[in-house]
């Protein structure tokens, strides 16, 4: 997707071109410069499709500056969804009519009305507005961006966050963007892209004595999914679902009654220079490293010392001709026997679209000046030169389109949240993109924050439920920046193995020769070589880190259980626990009815907003419980029977193997289905109990 604006003489073209659209907008524009009521003109155009869309006419709905709000004929993904919030009083000329439409309420002259306002369109903010979408929650979503995101950033999707999305149904959405897991079969050392390889390690599920390993673990699989293309697919669900999103419009700041007060926040419309108040109920930072809110919040931080600053340079190259035997979706590369530039030392070669789209992720000499690099960057002569050292193959037309830096910290927020204020993602936790957690965490953040919002605004619980979203997700996210910042810290071993440490270049080939000798020095370096690029799989094959999760806090119901949580598996990076203790992960396990159909999974009989009760043959009772916990404190509670011409059969037997209760006993998971309570058989007082435990969860008891 390619978006571009152009100002001149008072008349704006806008040029949108997508995978299957090209489409050239012009208008005048009068910028009213008292920001009053907004009232946004809408478009309905009627658009020629290209030759590749056959014979098939888009109908969108268009809002100002031209964002994607509907298409009603889909034939791959419209990417673009930019959105002024500048008050537009000229006539769009297109094939429609403008009809203007009030954005949101206005209680008072110059004042937007929201109950939510989330900061922040990325993987966070916009998975925290679809998910709210998802329990009929609607708001403002608000980025001072100009758009979705231009530089593909994050792009390893696990099942754990592939989970969440797949409950709101964009699983599938996902798969059709992303590089499927099989381009993912492996990472590699190398010389160039074209040239001699190191060493090769299986990772993302692709390992084959690991299959049974990640197919218990969940019915979604890793992809490729960078954040250019995550982005717009969770944007637009949001826009489907009611959120009106505001790009190029700058979060300034915040005042608020009180700790749980109404909020006033300050937005700068970037298109306009005006600015202009929005009162929401809650707000959300999703407003990334540099977080204003977390800022003026003043939360503390947990830091250790940064690793150093790194280059991305993202180019064009096809090398679809290599990849054949060359299967993978990183590839590690070291030139141990030239003389590089202090910035260019190493690079990680990272496929953003298989095989002609890379990212190349550059890092420096340990020795490295940072200061020197700022005040003298390299040119694009000097990255292209890098870069094609890298490729390895001068005939290869290589073109770079775009190149900046980013910092590898090691960072988490000792809490996440203050009265009506919740912040997440890259605005809590910083940390490099190894093991591939960063977006990945994002959405899970969301998605635990999103049920508990929406039902204290239904009035479905206390707004003590709020604070376990700050008790559950810090924990996990100081795992995840430790867990990334050790897995660069891992391939320094590979790197000492290689030989590509020494500064002298003849030091580094005196060493890396050695790996070539029939010597004692030569069989010991080739023996580090290979155990440590077998450790690195604790970055590629770390399905423990991703999907284990102990949830504390008080909306997890442990009072029934009799012995302490089963110890942690010896490698909890590299093995997922399953377990139905409480605060644990719903174990995945398929399921289907007496007379085959399409299978479904255990985390798909939970979620969608419901509490979910899970029990077997015996456990009638239980059922009854769940029907008049719901009646009487107004929340869903759903229940299934699986076994023996129950609701579910087991037919694998995979439940009956990892429910850790009896037939008779019950699972009770929340919305997210995180399990909240559990008993290992049968209760006299099993109404009593469930409604007492669902209260609990709720705070309501």
């Amino acid at each position: 997707m390619y978006t571009h604006n152009i100002l001149e003489n008072g008349e704006r073209t806008k040029v949108i071109l997508s995978r299957d659209v090209l489409l050239i907008l012009k208008y005048s524009a009068v910028l009213d410069p008292v920001p009053t009521a907004p009232k946004l003109p809408q478009i309905h155009l009627c658009i020629d499709p290209t030759p590749s869309v056959g014979n098939k006419v888009r109908h969108m709905q268009v809002e100002s500056d031209f964002s994607l709000v509907e298409e009603t004929e889909t034939i791959g993904p419209l990417a673009f969804s930019i959105m002024a919030s500048a008050v537009v009083n000229g006539t769009p000329i297109a094939n429609g009519k403008a009809q203007p439409t009030p954005a949101t309420s206005t209680p008072e002259p110059g004042v937007i009305s929201t109950p939510y306002l989330i900061v922040g369109a990325g993987p966070a903010g916009a998975s925290l507005a679809c998910f709210l979408a998802s329990h009929g929650q609607s708001g403002i979503l608000l980025s001072a961006a100009s758009g979705t995101a231009r530089e593909p950033r994050a792009h390893i999707t696990n099942p754990a966050a592939l989970e969440c999305l797949r409950e709101i149904g964009l699983e599938d959405a996902c798969h059709h963007e992303a590089t499927p897991g099989s381009h993912m079969q492996h990472t590699r050392w190398c010389h160039s892209m074209a040239g001699e390889e190191y060493a090769r390690i299986h990772s993302w599920g692709n390992q084959p004595e690991r299959a049974g390993d990640y197919a218990a673990a969940s019915p979604c699989k890793h992809v490729d999914l960078p954040q250019t293309l995550l982005e717009p697919i969770l944007v637009n669900k949001a826009r489907g679902g009611g959120w009106k999103v505001r790009f190029d419009s700058t979060f300034v700041g915040f005042e608020r009654e009180g700790e749980d007060g109404e909020i006033t926040s300050t937005i700068k419309d970037e298109l306009s220079g005006v600015t202009y108040k929005m009162k929401s109920k809650y707000l959300f930072g999703c407003d990334g490293a540099r977080s204003p809110i977390m800022r003026q919040l003043d939360i503390p931080l947990k830091k250790e010392p940064g690793q150093g600053l790194a280059i991305n340079i993202q180019i064009k190259a096809d090398l679809e001709k290599y990849m054949t035997h060359r299967t993978g979706n990183l590839h590690w590369i070291f030139t141990p026997e030239i003389e590089h530039p202090p910035w260019g030392w190493t690079c990680i070669f990272r496929l953003v679209k298989a095989w002609d789209e890379w990212l190349a992720i550059v890092l420096p000499s340990p020795e490295w000046d940072m200061e020197a690099y700022k005040k003298n960057p390299p040119s694009n002569e000097e990255y292209l030169k890098r870069v094609r050292q890298f490729v390895g193959n001068d005939e290869i037309p290589v073109e770079i389109l775009d190149v900046s830096k980013w910092y590898i910290n090691e960072i988490v927020a000792e809490k996440y949240s203050s009265g009506n204020i919740f912040c997440l993602g890259d605005a809590v936790h910083r940390h490099p993109p190894f093991n591939g957690l960063g977006s990945n965490t994002c959405v899970q953040d969301a998605y635990n924050l999103a049920w508990k919002v929406a039902y204290v605004e239904k009035g479905l619980a206390d707004k003590q439920l709020l604070e376990s979203y700050s008790a559950e997700r810090q924990p996990i996210g100081e795992g995840v920046i430790r867990r990334a910042n050790q897995g660069l810290r891992d391939h320094i071993a590979v790197w000492e193995a290689l030989g590509v440490l020494p500064k002298e270049v003849e030091e580094r080939k005196r060493q890396f020769g050695e790996l070539s000798e029939a010597t004692a020095a030569g069989r010991e370096r080739r023996k580090k070589l290979q155990e440590a690029v077998a450790y690195t799989a604790h970055e590629f094959g770390g399905i423990g880190v991703e999907m284990n999760q102990r949830y504390e806090s008080d909306a997890v119901v442990m009072t029934d259980e009799k012995a302490a949580r089963t110890a942690a598996p010896e490698d909890p990076v590299l093995q997922y626990q399953l377990s139905t203790y409480p605060g644990s992960r719903l174990p995945h396990a398929w399921l289907n009815s007496r007379v085959p159909v399409e299978p479904i999974s255990t985390i798909d009989l939970a979620g969608h907003g419901a509490f979910c009760l899970l029990t077997g043959i015996g456990g009638e009772a239980w059922k009854d419980a769940a029907k008049k916990a719901s009646e009487k404190l107004g929340v869903e509670v759903k229940a299934y029977c699986i076994g023996w011409k129950q609701d579910w059969e087991d037919v694998y037997g995979d439940w009956a193997n990892r429910r850790e209760v009896n037939e008779d006993g019950v699972i009770l998971c929340r919305p997210d289905r995180t399990v909240a309570w559990r008993s290992m058989g049968p209760r006299q007082d099993a109404a009593e109990i469930v409604e007492r435990v669902v209260a609990k969860v709720l705070g309501r008891a």
